[in-house]
């Protein structure tokens, strides 16, 4: 087991988002931004933007790792440029105002079709539906959680429908 192995879990984080460059066995280097680091395997993922805003993934395997050298520290930009490169195409960061918007349009409708909703939690961000279904920010048929499969099916059917129709 080398050195780079023996670090903690609290210790790899201090490298995440951050410019470094890997040495590893029989001399080769890696450069790149640090995405994470697996707590098990210390593997170290980096992550190198190309010039067409296609982003390149490596993998160096925590065996293989010599010494890792800090070279630059990532700004908030970079952050959250490296925050968003395993987020879905289609998913969409929403404003605390726009949020606040749709879980209020969304509970008006469920209302206006007798659908008996509630808001829970501290900050009331979460609807509860009939007390068995749960729909979370941002309030899509993906959001939606509970163990009654049939009924889960069928709201996120008319959460669906409704978001079609907007």
């Amino acid at each position: 087991m080398n050195d780079w192995q023996r670090k903690s879990p609290l210790d790899w984080e201090t490298y995440v988002n951050k410019m470094v460059k890997v040495a590893a066995i029989e001399k080769h280097e890696y450069e790149g931004w640090v995405l994470t680091v697996d707590p098990v395997s210390a593997s170290i993922v980096l992550a190198t933007f190309l010039e067409n805003k296609k982003v390149s993934i490596s993998v160096v395997l925590g065996h293989a790792v010599h010494e890792v050298e800090i070279l630059k520290e990532g700004d908030d930009e970079m952050k959250q440029r490296l925050s968003c490169i395993f987020a879905p195409e289609e998913s969409k960061a929403y404003s605390p105002e726009e949020l606040e918007k749709r879980k209020n349009n969304l509970k008006t409708w469920l209302e206006t079709n007798h659908i008996p909703v509630t808001e829970q939690g501290e900050s009331g961000r979460t609807l509860c539906v009939a007390g068995v279904l749960t729909i979370d920010p941002p309030y899509g048929p993906e959001e939606c959680s509970s163990s009654n499969e049939i009924i889960l099916s069928r709201v996120q059917g008319l959460i669906q429908g409704y978001l079609e129709k907007q």
